[in-house]
C-alpha cells in the first residue's frame, strides 16, 4: 500500500469541554490522529490540571491533554456562551463529559448546538447515562466499579472487595467513547447525518466482567460461590491460571491448553502429571486446584523471577513477571514500537507519555506534544475563530 501523507483525522475541528479521565482520553486518541482538538475549561481549569499541587498527580493531565489547544470560556457569561456557540459553527465534534443536563441548564445542548451547526456531532458520557432511573446519580471511577460489580469481584475471597488498581471505568467509557464518535463520524461522511452519541461508565464496563458473569450464572444464586476468585480466572474455568511466588518476586501464568500443562509438567520435573488422569485434562485440574496451584508455587518459589519467566517462555507457556510502575514506564517494547515517547514538558520536565494504541499502516500520527498551559490559546483561538475583539475575549475566558 501507498504511503498516506495526511493524518486520518486532518481537518476535523474537536470542541473538547470533557474533563478528569473518561472524555479527555477519547478527545487524546483524537488528537493524535490528527484532529484539531480545542480543550475548553473553566477559569480556574478542570479538576485534573489542579490536582498538579499533589505530588506527581500533574502528570495525567500531561499525558492526556498533549496535542491540545487550551482555552478558558466561562460558559455561566453571556460572551462565554456566545463563544461556544461562535466555535461550535465549525466544529465536527463536540465532547462533554458532564452531569447529564448541564449543557442543556446553560442553554448550550445538542438542540441547540445542532440548529447552529447541523452538521455537529455532540458526544457526551456520564456514569449512568441521561435517561434511566439513575440518570441524576454523581458518577466517579469509584463509584462506578462499586455499582458496576467490578469492584465486588476484585479481591481475595476471604476478604473485603477491592478497587481495581487502574481507573477501568473511566477508561473503559473513554475508549467506547472514541468508538462512538468515530462510528458516528463516518455515518456523517456517508449520510450527511449528525447523530448525538452517548457512552455511560456503566455500561462500558459490563462486558469486561464475562467470565464473572458466567460463574454467578452457573452458580444459580447459591451463596457459597466464590464472588471473587483473587488471582485466579473469574469464572474459575482455567488450572493452572494464577500469580505463584518466585524467590524474588511473582510471576503470572496460564496453561491455556492441556499440552501447555504437559510442558509445564515436565519443566518441574513430573512428567508423569502431564498424563495423570487426575490432572491430565481442564475439567480435572479446575476440580484440584488448591492442589495444583500449590505444586506450582512450591516449584517456582525456588528461582528467581526472571529465569523462571524465561524457562516458561522456552516451553512457550504464557506467562509474565509481575512488574513495578518503574519498570513498565521503561519497557523496552512499547519503547522500541514508539509507543512510550519521551516529552520535555515545560512544567514536569522530561516526562513518559504514550502514543495512541490505534495505529493504521501507512499513515502518520501526530507526535505526543506538551499539555498547553492553561488558557494559552485563548486569545488566538477567539480572535481567529470567533472574530471576538479583545474586551469579548476577556469577558468570555473569564479572565481576571
Amino acid at each position: 500500500m501507498g504511503e498516506v501523507s495526511q493524518m486520518p483525522l486532518a481537518g476535523i475541528r474537536v470542541i473538547d469541554l470533557s474533563q478528569i479521565y473518561n472524555g479527555p482520553y477519547a478527545t487524546y486518541l483524537l488528537a493524535l490522529a490528527g484532529a484539531e482538538v480545542i480543550k475548553i475549561e473553566p477559569p480556574a481549569g478542570e479538576p485534573l490540571r489542579k490536582r498538579a499541587v499533589v505530588g506527581g498527580a500533574g502528570l495525567p493531565f500531561a499525558m492526556l491533554n498533549g496535542a491540545k489547544r487550551s482555552i478558558t470560556l466561562d460558559l455561566k457569561s453571556e460572551d462565554g456562551k456566545a463563544a461556544l456557540k461562535a466555535l461550535a459553527v465549525d466544529a465536527d465534534i463536540l465532547v462533554e463529559n458532564f452531569s447529564p443536563g448541564v449543557m442543556d441548564r446553560l442553554g448550550l445542548g445538542a438542540d441547540v448546538l445542532a440548529q447552529i451547526n447541523p452538521r455537529l456531532i455532540y458526544a457526551a458520557s456520564s456514569g449512568y447515562g441521561r435517561d434511566g432511573p439513575y440518570a441524576a446519580y454523581p458518577a466517579m471511577d469509584l463509584t462506578m466499579q462499586a455499582m458496576s460489580g467490578a469492584l465486588y469481584v476484585t479481591g481475595f475471597p476471604e476478604r473485603e472487595p477491592v478497587k481495581c488498581g487502574p481507573a477501568v471505568a473511566d477508561f473503559f467509557a473513554g475508549i467506547h467513547l472514541h468508538a462512538a464518535i468515530m462510528t458516528a463520524l463516518f455515518e456523517r461522511e456517508r449520510t450527511g447525518i449528525a447523530r448525538r452519541v452517548e457512552v455511560t461508565m456503566q455500561d462500558a464496563i459490563y462486558a469486561s466482567l464475562s467470565s464473572n458473569l458466567g460463574l454467578a450464572w452457573a452458580s444459580n444464586g447459591d451463596d457459597a460461590a466464590p464472588a471473587r476468585t483473587a488471582n485466579r480466572h473469574g469464572g474459575l474455568a482455567e488450572c493452572p491460571y494464577n500469580v505463584y511466588p518466585t524467590a524474588n518476586g511473582h510471576i503470572a501464568m496460564i496453561c491455556a491448553r492441556d499440552e501447555h500443562w504437559q510442558r509445564l509438567a515436565a519443566l518441574m520435573g513430573k512428567a508423569e502429571l502431564g498424563f495423570d488422569p487426575r490432572y491430565a485434562t481442564l475439567r480435572e485440574r479446575v476440580s484440584r486446584m488448591e492442589e495444583v496451584d500449590a505444586m506450582i508455587g512450591e516449584w517456582s518459589s525456588q528461582m528467581e523471577t526472571q529465569a523462571c519467566f524465561d524457562l516458561l517462555m522456552g516451553a512457550r507457556i504464557a506467562c509474565a513477571p509481575v512488574r513495578t510502575l518503574p519498570e513498565v514506564m521503561e519497557d523496552e517494547n512499547m519503547i522500541a514500537r514508539g509507543s512510550l515517547i519521551d516529552v520535555d514538558h515545560p512544567r514536569y520536565g522530561q516526562i513518559k507519555v504514550q502514543q495512541t494504541p490505534l495505529r493504521l499502516e501507512g499513515s502518520p500520527l501526530r507526535a505526543p506534544s506538551p499539555s498547553e498551559d492553561l488558557g494559552a490559546s485563548t486569545r488566538e483561538i477567539l480572535s481567529a475563530l470567533a472574530g471576538f475583539d479583545e474586551a469579548r475575549i476577556t469577558a468570555a475566558s473569564g479572565a481576571p
